[in-house]
């Protein structure tokens, strides 16, 4: 165990330098994690794993955290613990031991106040045996949005942390954040009235992604891409999510949301964001989220002519699903961002479900090269590709000089594949990272309330007229590229597909 102490000791020397430039506090003392809807799938293969994950590595302590399940289900502590030990991947006996042995569980309703003044009787014992004298309190909501606003309400009444002991009380909550502009608003008063902007911490996986937490440091730590990063060079940009699979049994849930809820107006817009705002003062969370404001308010309204809805064959087959849904399973959309940068650069944001490949990149393509005397204009631009998953990379495609006698030309790529470059680097899971994050008290990679009123702004008109009818979705086969509308509105903005060349994840054999 001293290997581990060390390299324990070595990552909060870290954090202690990252969090004095933050203007962070570092922190120590009695952690209460509460996780409501501890029975639920969430909690079990993305919450609880990324608790475990993080105790491994050291970043949360055996002496200072206990953790808590809460939820309706009549569960032992022991009961709980066997729920998720199947989850939790690649532990020693002895970790994992030690790991569940800091969950209790607590069961309860979520709307009444008997079990949650069990909850925090619960707590307060811990944090009375606990000699720090502080009481920090963090509230995971792996629960639907519905019951957001009761639970919220019951966490303020009964379980914040007491002013007596030094500490805080922090809530993070799941996405959907409502279903349009004024859902999404009436949401935000209501967990306003209960706590503070610094106590809510609305969660996007995609942020916590390790390429698109590369953004930032990519785009303003590297010359290179200061004078590319424009109108002038930039052709457009596409930000792309495939799925090889449908609903899979969920389309009941999905089709109450729809793909351009589901993943474009959270997950995609978030990297859009990161991708056109410009250059924060800082790298202060607030300067951060300011710049993600400035450049959502610089959207124009969407047009219907660049907007392409489909809904795969069959997906009315399933039963829960009514049968004159409209609901899409892909969307192309085309954003335009009316500033100095970006004047008529379109934003292709492409997501699709029971596509032929899964994966999730960025595609930035660059301008024809002016006096093409090399006549290699038909092998395809220039294009700078992010891949966020799966085979996390990023890679350049460049026309090269063909090995060989002749004067010919060809396309390829220098490449970052992470898989070779970092061989025994284990690349962090989204939710752990998000989740030592709010520990820290770093709201970088959490959607701020006016980031949030600013989506919606964005896309509830186009969200109403799909609602209403007005805008139908086509049908695509499964295992295609999605409908050919598609990848016509993509020519007709701009983007000019590479024939011939494949990117090939490099491997070590």
């Amino acid at each position: 165990m001293a290997g581990t102490d060390s390299s324990a000791s070595s990552r909060q020397s870290s954090f202690n330098s990252l969090a004095k430039d933050l203007e962070l506090p570092v922190e120590q003392g009695c952690l209460s994690i509460v996780v409501l809807g501890a029975s639920g799938d969430l909690a079990k293969k993305k919450t609880f794993p990324a608790l475990h994950h993080l105790f491994e590595q050291g970043f949360i302590q055996a002496g200072e955290v206990h953790i808590f399940g809460y939820a309706r289900s009549n569960l032992s502590d022991e009961g709980l613990r066997e729920r998720i030990r199947g989850y939790l991947k690649g532990a020693s006996e002895e970790h994992l031991t030690e790991f569940l042995q800091l969950i209790k569980y607590v069961s309860g309703s979520y709307d009444s106040g008997e079990g949650f003044d069990k909850l925090n009787k619960e707590i307060s014992e811990v944090e009375m045996s606990n000699k720090s004298g502080s009481s920090r309190r963090l509230f995971y909501l792996a629960l639907p949005p519905s019951v957001y606003p009761s639970v919220c309400k019951m966490i303020r009444t009964y379980c914040m942390n007491p002013t007596s002991r030094a500490g805080w009380t922090r809530v993070i909550v799941e996405k959907p954040f409502g279903k349009d502009l004024d859902s999404a608003e009436e949401l935000s008063s209501q967990l306003g009235e209960l706590f503070e902007e610094d106590q809510l911490y609305r969660i996007d996986h995609y942020l916590g992604k390790e390429l698109v937490q590369n953004l930032l440091v990519l785009r303003f730590a590297n010359r290179l891409f200061l004078p590319l990063w424009n109108r002038d060079n930039v052709d457009n940009i596409q930000i792309v999510f495939r799925e090889d699979f449908g609903t899979d049994g969920r389309g009941g849930y999905f089709d109450q949301y729809g793909i351009i809820r589901d993943i474009i107006q959270n997950h995609l817009l978030q990297v859009f964001c990161l991708v056109a705002m410009e250059k924060p003062v800082s790298l202060k969370p607030e300067h951060i989220r300011d710049e993600k404001v400035k450049v959502l308010q610089s959207v124009n309204p969407i047009k219907d002519e660049e907007v392409v809805l489909g809904q795969y064959q069959g997906y009315k087959d399933d039963p829960t699903v009514p049968d004159d849904s409209n609901t899409p399973t892909f969307a192309s959309i085309v954003l335009r961002v009316h500033n100095e940068r970006w004047e008529g650069v379109p934003f292709i944001l492409k997501a699709g479900k029971a596509l032929n490949s899964r994966k999730a990149e960025i595609r930035v393509q660059f301008k024809d090269v002016p006096g093409d005397i090399f006549r290699c204009k038909k092998q395809g631009r220039n294009e700078f590709v992010i891949r966020l998953q799966p085979s996390e990379a990023m890679y350049m495609k460049l026309t090269v000089k063909k090995p060989g006698l002749e004067m010919a030309t060809e396309q390829s790529e220098l490449d970052l594949s992470y898989g070779m470059r970092y061989q025994n680097v284990t690349i962090p899971e989204a939710y752990e990272r998000l989740i030592l994050d709010t520990i820290r008290g770093d709201q970088q990679h959490f959607v701020r309330r006016d980031e949030l009123k600013a989506a919606w702004q964005i896309f509830t008109p186009l969200l109403h007229d799909i609602d209403a009818g007005k805008l139908k979705a086509v049908s695509y086969q499964p295992g295609s590229r999605g409908p050919k509308e598609a990848d016509e509105l993509s020519e007709k903005v701009g983007y000019m597909q590479t024939h011939g060349y494949i990117w090939i994840p490099p491997t070590l054999a």
